[in-house]
């Protein structure tokens, strides 16, 4: 029997998505966790798999459709058994809707808004109003254009909507003139100082500034803060960088992340969510950690983190942060975390407070760690010391449920040979 494939819940909050790409075609076999397309949502562009195995028998809407969540996408089934589309299908994203429109083909009549031109089949460059600051552009162009400076507004785009993509970036630097060198003159240019810009928010934007809002707004935050030492754990980082490859190398924040996870099995009322009058306890440590990327920050999941090897949690941070700068996320990358880390140690920032990210209970904020002049059996030296700020719901918590956690939290991070045996 044949599997209607629908739009997928990519967050608690998402109402719908944009279907960017399709990666398989309709005739194609399909294996069941294959990516099946790329869809954007409010936080990122995912891929997202297919929960089916068969033959993509018809993709039910086009690219650049918005589709709200549960609503029908395509169907998988075997290349002989009949199919019948869902009922609840959404209206005119296919190309039959679209060829039976009312008024296509009656020039007397006045064209439908969704009407294609005759041989659109190919993607046509949408027109970019000079006066719009809107700029559409996949996050893997963006970042082609970060590395060779390169100014998308002079770019046109011809993927969904006029979105810039990867070929729009390299058709551009083929059509730019060469140099003496052989080189294509990669081009870039500033606004000019003392002009008022406009800028409207990315979806992404849009998506932090209401669940930040409604964050501080329903939440009642409180904070408690607790100065570690360091000086183990810098050393032993340091003496175990030394040894491994480039690639193998330890943060600070794999250990962090390692010491939380097992620091919340201590403390079940903080790895937890409210709903109503319940607290879930989570049964399992996964730790979000916030990265940032253009426009704002994402979050990305290490599952079960009390009980991976510090290498393991290393790699797989690096993996998952290197798919969502480059616009590949998976789902399970950056949904289901119960509680999150936001370090701006790389920034040289001492000390800081975050915004829970709801449903979760807490957050922890991590400063950098520093070397500074220090008190120790009545004498002045140098140790290494790093400023940590966790954030509650005192709905879930109280103050010294919470000043427990940063004091249990420091038997791991200043005796780190616990984190490896």
């Amino acid at each position: 029997m044949a599997d209607t494939i629908n739009m997928p819940k990519l967050g608690f909050d998402m109402a719908e998505g944009t279907l960017v790409r399709w990666v398989k075609k309709v005739g194609e076999n399909i294996s069941k966790g294959d990516v099946l397309a790329e869809i954007e949502t409010d936080k990122a562009t995912v891929e997202v798999e297919s929960p089916a195995s068969g033959v993509v028998r018809k993709l039910l809407v086009d690219e650049g459709a918005v589709v709200p969540v549960s609503s029908p996408i395509a169907i998988v089934g075997t290349a002989e058994e009949a199919i019948q589309e869902p009922a609840n299908k959404v209206a005119g994203n296919n190309e039959e809707d679209k060829s039976s429109a009312k008024g296509i083909g009656d020039k007397g009549h006045g064209a439908s808004v969704s009407e294609r031109p005759s041989g659109a089949g190919e993607q046509q460059p949408a027109i970019r109003d000079p006066q719009s600051t809107i700029l559409r552009a996949s996050p893997l162009a963006k970042k082609i254009a970060r590395e060779r400076n390169l100014d998308l507004s002079h770019i046109q785009g011809t993927g969904p909507g006029g979105r810039i993509v990867r070929r729009d970036i390299e058709g551009g630097m083929r059509g730019q003139p060469e140099t003496a060198g052989g080189k294509a003159q990669e081009s870039f240019s500033y606004p000019p100082s003392g002009v008022d810009e406009t800028v409207n928010l990315s979806k992404l934007r849009q998506a932090i500034a209401r669940r930040m809002a409604e964050s501080k707004a329903s939440i009642p935050h409180f904070y408690v803060s607790h100065e570690y030492k360091m000086d183990a754990l810098m050393e032993m980082r340091s003496q175990y960088n030394q040894i491994v490859a480039e690639n193998e190398k330890l943060s600070v924040n794999d250990f962090i992340v390692k010491a939380v996870g097992l620091t919340l099995r201590q403390f079940p009322n903080l790895n937890a969510s409210l709903n109503g009058n319940t607290v879930l306890r989570h049964g399992q440590a996964n730790i979000g950690i916030a990265v940032s990327v253009e426009g704002g920050l994402l979050t990305i999941v290490c599952r079960e983190a009390d009980q991976k090897p510090l290498r393991q949690i290393s790699a797989e941070v690096k993996a998952m942060a290197a798919r969502v700068r480059e616009g590949k996320v998976k789902l399970e990358d950056i949904e289901g975390s119960t509680f999150s880390i936001s370090n701006m140690g790389m920034y040289e920032v001492e000390n800081f407070s975050a915004i829970i990210n709801p449903p979760e209970a807490a957050i922890l904020a991590v400063g950098s760690a520093r070397q500074v002049p220090v008190v120790e059996g009545g004498a002045l030296k140098i140790g290494w010391r790093m400023k940590a700020t966790i954030s509650v719901d005192h709905r879930v918590s109280d103050g010294v449920e919470a000043a427990k956690f940063m004091q249990a939290l420091a038997v791991s991070l200043e005796e780190p040979l616990r984190l490896i045996i």
